[in-house]
């Protein structure tokens, strides 16, 4: 493990609702931030192959439209593993990084027929590290994806630090927190969907409060990015260009940018780090170390795998 690395966030739109056009463009990415010297990328909340948007839009009144809708993405989705993921492994071994990527992922453990938002974790020789499944959706996502249990919450050993993901508001969630903190976790993948300027001041809180780096990445999308077909486009403001400006930023852990905010254009991001900043920051603080009380607190996960 090398203690200076380069980290990238990968603010890109995909290929909406195309799973092995977006993985293309996913795998393209993979070999340029390497190019660039990452050894490490992070792709935004469910990139393969974009985020539900109608849920917000689209009341469940309307069955039969959200039906249609629902196919596809689960036509699109990703099944672990599957061509897709063999795609995602080779580009990532070609390249030499770590790749984190959001995707909708199919509950091929039973029926087939489900979704989870999930995050997919990728080593630098192409080893599939493994997977977490958002814990629980928010608000119209419920309609489409289904709760992850915390057997898919933990950190991973890799070439760069120890990795850990949280998706969106599962982030906002102190328990989830401190179980990612507990875990060791000096890097920290938070893709979402979330732009707003409250969502980055909690990526800076969140990246103090655990003494690590916080990889924020959001999908960076636009009204031509959904093809005309899709008739819940035409149910957003009109004139309206951005459905979502993105704003990644890549947070030292002393809550410091250290790239970004990066807000309604489509680029990775990149940032050298030092994982001594960690035990730096964590002097003073240290949330599960010496500031931690279990003599007064008891923590555990139910479901961790050993």
């Amino acid at each position: 493990m090398t203690k200076n690395i380069k980290v990238a966030a990968a603010q890109l739109s995909p290929i909406f609702l195309n799973k092995e056009k977006t993985v293309e463009k996913a795998c393209k990415a993979i070999l340029e931030a390497a190019e660039n010297g990452a050894n490490l990328i992070v792709f935004p909340e469910a990139f393969i192959s974009g985020y539900p948007d109608w849920v917000w839009l689209i009341p469940n009144s309307k069955g039969a439209d959200l039906n249609e809708l629902y196919l596809k993405l689960v036509e699109n989705a990703v099944s672990v593993p599957d061509h897709a993921t063999e795609k995602l492994c080779k580009a990532a071994k070609t390249a030499g990084i770590n790749v984190v990527i959001g995707m909708h992922e199919r509950n091929t453990e039973t029926s087939n027929a489900s979704l989870f938002n999930s995050l997919l974790f990728i080593d630098d020789n192409g080893i599939i590290l493994g997977k977490h499944r958002k814990l629980i959706p928010t608000g119209g996502e419920r309609l489409v994806w289904s709760q992850g249990a915390g057997d898919t919450l933990r950190s991973y050993d890799t070439s760069v630090g120890k990795i850990a993901g949280l998706i969106c508001w599962e982030t906002l969630m102190p328990l989830a927190r401190n179980a990612i903190y507990e875990f060791g976790t000096q890097i920290l993948a938070s893709p979402t969907w979330d732009k707003s300027p409250n969502w980055i001041q909690s990526m800076q809180h969140i990246a103090r409060e655990g003494g690590l780096f916080v990889i924020s990445t959001c999908m960076a999308l636009k009204m031509d990015d959904i093809p005309d077909e899709y008739e819940f486009k035409k149910l957003y403001p009109e004139g309206r260009e951005w459905i979502n400006v993105g704003n990644s930023s890549i947070i030292a852990p002393n809550g410091q940018f250290l790239a970004g905010p990066l807000e309604a254009e489509e680029g990775i991001l990149y940032a050298d780090i030092d994982l001594n900043q960690i035990i730096k920051a964590k002097r003073m603080f240290d949330v599960v170390g010496h500031y931690s009380r279990p003599d007064v607190f008891t923590f555990n996960v139910k479901n961790e795998k050993e």
